[in-house]
């Protein structure tokens, strides 16, 4: 089994920075796509950054030039870097792995999802 274990999730003033960080474990092969999503109350979960095994990266445009989203291999690590935070950024913020697996016959690929960290951000 995979397990996604975020942290790094506050409360924090407008304006101020968070770093979250994500850490995969179990039985791991390698990891394609790494990312967080964000969901608030009532909304649909909404992709914040993705970050390729080969360091391609990808962001949505509300936190272009703000967020900043790296990975350690190694590690099987994914890291956000948020600056400038604004009020509405507020928000459970989910770390999500498409991960590949050897079941002993061959080579699997599964998608799994971080419990979520809580982000505030005080006006």
């Amino acid at each position: 089994q995979v397990q996604l274990v975020e942290s790094g999730g506050g409360l924090v003033q407008a304006g101020g920075s968070l770093r979250l960080s994500c850490a995969a474990s179990g039985s791991i092969f390698s990891i394609n796509d790494m990312g967080w999503y964000r969901q608030t109350p009532g909304k649909q979960r909404e992709l914040v950054a993705v970050t390729t095994s080969g360091g391609n990266t990808n962001y949505a445009d509300s936190v272009k030039g703000r967020f900043t989203i790296s990975r350690d291999n190694a590690m099987n690590t994914v890291y956000l870097q948020m600056n400038s935070l604004k009020p509405e950024d507020t928000a459970v913020y989910y770390c999500n792995a498409d991960v590949r697996r050897w079941n002993g016959y061959r080579v699997t690929t599964s998608d799994y999802w971080g419990q979520g960290t809580q982000v505030t951000v005080s006006s």
